[in-house]
């Protein structure tokens, strides 16, 4: 099976231990060895095991009105699938803010997601944005930027109820995760900070608490992804949390100090911001759900904590290996991401270098940021998609059904195209309701110097990318028409997928540095047909069915979808589950398998419907 199946595991052991201990300085790539400084994109002389983590330096590429690709490479026609219509939608009225323009700390550079949340139950997807802070802000000197969760109006627009609603957070915000933690049948969301976290209780009339410190879940550190999901099936979503890395204002990792042990911490020999490598990593944290409004840590008792010291970014429990038992993934940044298999009896296993997902194809570690899961071949098979740095791809983990995975990268269509770019959140999404799943990146720079040097081949903010599925294990990229979503050039982080619009066509919404959001509104020109499944679990399951798969039959296809929490970059996706019926009028079967355990066939009777399904028993009347 080579470097990424099991049969590698010998080597990725020995580059896995010697991770661990620190003593890399070199990186091997191929059968050429590269050294530390130059695989970090030329970044920090001085001590080899700081900044990013990334592939060798590539050479730049440019448009024919010679633009940098990142911020370029437009055409005057195509097809148009995506427009921005935030501004239209009321959603530019809130802004982003995250420490000063230049970036001098780390911590200023990372964040920020959203979520979606149809907070008041009246099935229409709601948007929550995570806001950044200043250094001025936390010291008091400066009003707090305020996070904003904006209710859907239902004829294309939305409306600020983050005053009512009592979520600004007003903290140093990163990520959201939302799901129904109490099975009292209202999403919750759970926010993580710089600091300490809130967990957002649903009251069922518009307006959330802040629970965390009762709950047992604030925790006061630097925390990024979160995701909630049932391991121990006792049908309670417990809740996951990574930590990035340990980060003192006090004492703050500046070139050349004594924090970072007097290292140059440089990209491309220009003086940068410090980190992540050459940093403490923070502990990752895995809460069991008490069923009482309490949670327990249990993160070292079942090793997933994180002894390592590795830099935790994205975060999904999600079932890789197909035995109904949700997983724990973690991307981690600038080291090997983690895969814990859940054994089926509250404990898991560390498979991370044993199922190839640690490392890439080449055995090394990228910095990893956002998390996108989904089923791009239609044969029943989880695949994982990370993101990463610049002048490396963004990987493309194929499963063989067994939690095995495979860097087809190179093969699949995604990896040349992405090499320029610092991607941060990814989906599979159906945008032409083809019934095949197709491959969005949002992306943009940690370092605002690469603007003064176009020779670098690479922007502060940058266009997203979007891959059409060609049905074949194949992607190819759609191009960005002038003056439509996809030529949108923003400095973009989280992204959110779902239909809100409730016309069966998948939309993005995207989350940017210092900037407003981008709403990317599906209008795509296809007449495809789709079906949507809003599933409610029953007494042994969690009510809103997160870990529950369903696998759809229409046109001969067999299509599977998974209601997960969590995920993309620091976000969360549309709950309901898309399925994407291209010409086809009938779907011929719908089996769902609940996270009880429980497997349940229904008969949805028509198309371009979305459906309640609740366990047990069967379809309530559709929406649309």
């Amino acid at each position: 099976m080579g470097i990424n199946g099991r049969s590698g595991w010998r080597s990725r052991f020995t580059v896995g231990m010697c991770f661990g201990i620190g003593l890399v300085a070199v990186l091997f790539a191929g059968s050429r060895t590269v050294p530390a400084q130059q695989a970090q994109g030329g970044a920090q002389s001085g001590t080899p095991n700081t900044g990013m983590a990334s592939g060798t330096q590539h050479q730049a590429v440019y448009d024919t009105q010679h633009r940098v690709i990142t911020a370029g490479g437009f055409v005057k026609t195509g097809p148009v699938v995506f427009q921005d219509i935030a501004k239209a939608a009321g959603l530019t009225t809130w802004h982003h803010v995250s420490g000063t323009a230049d970036k001098p700390y780390i911590v200023e550079a990372k964040g920020p997601g959203l979520c979606l949340i149809d907070y008041d139950n009246d099935g229409w997807l709601d948007i929550y944005f995570v806001n950044g802070s200043t250094l001025d802000a936390m010291n008091g000197k400066a009003e707090a930027p305020r996070a904003a969760l904006f209710h859907n109006n239902h004829d294309g627009t939305f409306t600020d109820v983050t005053e009512k609603a009592g979520v600004a957070n007003e903290r140093w915000g990163y990520g959201c995760a939302v799901a129904d933690y109490d099975n009292d049948g209202w999403p919750d969301l759970y926010v993580t900070n710089y600091g300490k976290n809130r967990l957002y209780r649903n009251n069922h009339d518009g307006t959330f608490t802040d629970v965390a410190e009762k709950a047992g879940v604030a925790l006061g550190t630097w925390s990024t992804g979160a995701t909630f999901g049932d391991y121990d099936g006792d049908g309670r979503l417990d809740l996951f949390v990574a930590g990035y890395i340990h980060f003192d204002f006090v004492h703050p990792p500046v070139s050349g100090s004594r924090t970072v042990n007097y290292a140059n911490c440089q990209y491309r020999g220009v003086e940068t911001m410090c980190g992540p490598r050459g940093l403490p990593g923070e502990r990752d944290h895995l809460f069991h759900n008490n069923g009482d409004g309490t949670f327990t840590d249990v993160s070292e008792k079942l090793g997933v904590d994180n002894k390592n010291g590795y830099y935790g970014l994205g975060a999904l429990f999600v079932d890789v290996n197909n035995d109904g038992k949700p997983d724990l993934i973690v991307a981690n940044d600038s080291t090997p991401n983690y895969l814990y298999i859940n054994k089926g009896n509250g404990t898991f296993e560390d498979d991370s270098y044993l199922s190839g997902l640690a490392l890439n194809a080449d055995g090394r570690e990228a910095a990893n940021m956002g998390i996108a899961a989904g089923d791009y071949e239609n044969n029943g098979h989880e695949d994982i998609v990370t993101t990463t740095f610049a002048d490396d791809y963004d990987i493309v983990f194929n499963n063989d059904g067994k939690g095995n995975f495979t860097d087809v990268s190179y093969p699949s269509g995604v990896a040349a195209p992405t090499i320029p770019y610092v991607s941060f959140a990814d989906g599979f999404l159906d945008y032409d309701n083809d019934g095949w799943k197709d491959l969005f990146f949002t992306n943009g720079h940690v370092y605002p110097v690469v603007d003064q040097h176009p020779e670098w081949g690479t922007s502060y903010a940058e266009k997203p990318l979007l891959f059409h599925n060609e049905k074949n294990g194949k992607f190819a990229l759609v191009p960005a028409v002038e003056g439509t979503g996809l030529a949108v050039v923003t400095v973009g982080r989280g992204a959110a997928f779902g239909d809100l619009f409730n016309d069966g066509k998948i939309d993005v919404v995207m989350n940017n540095m210092d900037g407003v959001p981008v709403l990317e509104r599906n209008v795509n020109p296809d007449h495809h047909h789709w079906v949507e499944l809003k599933l409610v679990g029953g007494p042994k399951s969690p009510r809103d069915a997160v870990g529950a798969t369903v696998y759809l039959t229409a046109g001969g296809i067999r299509q599977r979808g998974d209601v997960l929490s969590g995920g993309s970059y620091l976000s969360s996706n549309d709950p309901r589950v898309h399925f994407g019926l291209g010409d086809t009028t009938k779907v011929d079967g719908v089996e769902i398998h609940w996270p009880d355990g429980k497997v349940e066939k229904v008969t949805v009777p028509g198309v371009d419907r979305i459906y309640t399904v609740e366990e047990g028993r069967g379809l309530a009347e559709p929406r649309g």
